[in-house]
């Protein structure tokens, strides 16, 4: 048996770069980032994602909904139920796994985590007849769920349902989030007839992981999908190969490989929001090896955005806005010049924004 190919951090980073489109131009009207879904979060969000990769996608063709960790996705609208089906728990485990602490008190009532989940979500379907407000959803949806479903909460000196079942059965009830809107407002998919029989290949969170974010290992794409590490294994691909990463070994599609071997170096200099796809891998050492730069732009409060620049995260941004002005803050973790081209793209946030760019400010 050959031993496995041996690759470069950097190597890796270059086709994250161009697998991500982060090296695209010009006025696309799809991203291969929507096939995991772009998250959106923060006050640029998945727009700013896509447009960063020369996207253009119209708005009536993209679906906003709670997926992934809970969190706001984008999606390709034609696919809505094919991404429900994709981002399902895929066991009992599994769901008891993304619900955390919500588990424990059905459990102990004897009601399985994904019946629970099918439950929420029928009663959510039934509520949400014209747009509803998160606010009154969850009035409502407490009014009408038993005890084990419900938990008091401290900051709000209330009884209300928990959380992650919230989010993670709205999808699957055929409920949709109204873009712009805070607190969120849920609506009902026009044509919902349920979640798909089947989930196309490149939907697949396991595989659209591996793609948009490998090299990786069962334990990176769990971190990622928030789910037990067993139930990743059990659905790895067949079709990939061993590469050895700073002498971590981890698996690529076999797809993949050439793309691998040939990423260019990209000169592309970019914004990266603080919830975009490339800072979202778990393998935050490699991405960014240095500790005291890691602890800068993963805060658990205030994330800043990341500013990429030859395949490289080199430093950290923050905006500053104040009505039609934007300044922006930028943080160079070695203390350098900031590189050619991040004005550049300061000014495209700023216009993107509505705003004017007003120069640069110390942090």
């Amino acid at each position: 048996m050959s031993e496995p190919l041996r690759v470069s951090r950097e190597q890796v980073l270059r086709f994250r770069v161009a697998i991500q489109q982060l090296d695209r131009d010009g006025a696309h009207r799809d991203a291969a980032i929507l096939d995991l879904g772009v998250q959106d979060t923060g006050p640029d969000g998945a727009p700013w994602a896509l447009a960063i990769r020369g996207a253009r996608v119209p708005d009536d063709d993209l679906v906003l909904a709670w997926s992934l960790r809970g969190a706001p996705h984008a999606y390709r609208r034609a696919e809505a139920a094919q991404v429900a089906a994709a981002v399902a728990p895929w066991s009992e485990a599994d769901a008891a796994k993304r619900v955390f602490d919500a588990a424990r008190p059905l459990r102990r009532a004897g009601i399985p985590v994904r019946e629970a989940l099918d439950h929420v979500a029928s009663q959510m379907r039934e509520i949400v007849r014209r747009p509803v407000g998160k606010g009154e959803m969850s009035r409502e949806l407490t009014a009408r769920l038993d005890e084990p479903y419900l938990r008091w909460c401290n900051p709000c000196q209330a009884t209300h349902t928990y959380e992650q079942p919230f989010r993670l059965a709205a999808l699957q009830a055929g409920l949709e989030l109204e873009p712009g809107t805070s607190p969120p407002v849920l609506r009902r998919l026009p044509g919902w007839r349920g979640p798909a029989k089947a989930v196309p290949a490149h939907l697949d969170p396991v595989r659209a992981v591996l793609h948009l974010l490998g090299p990786a290992d069962p334990t990176l794409v769990a971190g990622y999908v928030d789910s037990p590490v067993r139930e990743v294994r059990e659905r790895w691909p067949d079709d990939v190969v061993p590469v050895v990463v700073d002498g971590h070994r981890l698996d690529l599609l076999a797809d993949d490989l050439d793309a691998l071997n040939d990423a260019p170096a990209s000169e592309s200099v970019r914004l990266l929001g603080p919830f975009d796809l490339f800072l979202q891998g778990r393998d935050r050492e490699l991405v960014v090896p240095d500790d005291a730069a890691r602890k800068d732009l993963w805060r658990t409060l205030g994330r800043p955005g990341g500013v990429l620049a030859g395949g490289e995260v080199v430093g950290s941004w923050r905006p500053r806005s104040k009505g039609r002005r934007l300044r922006v803050a930028v943080t160079m973790w070695d203390g350098a010049a900031m590189p050619d081209g991040v004005a550049e793209q300061a000014e495209r946030l700023a216009a993107f924004r509505g705003q004017a760019f007003a120069g640069f400010v110390e942090d």
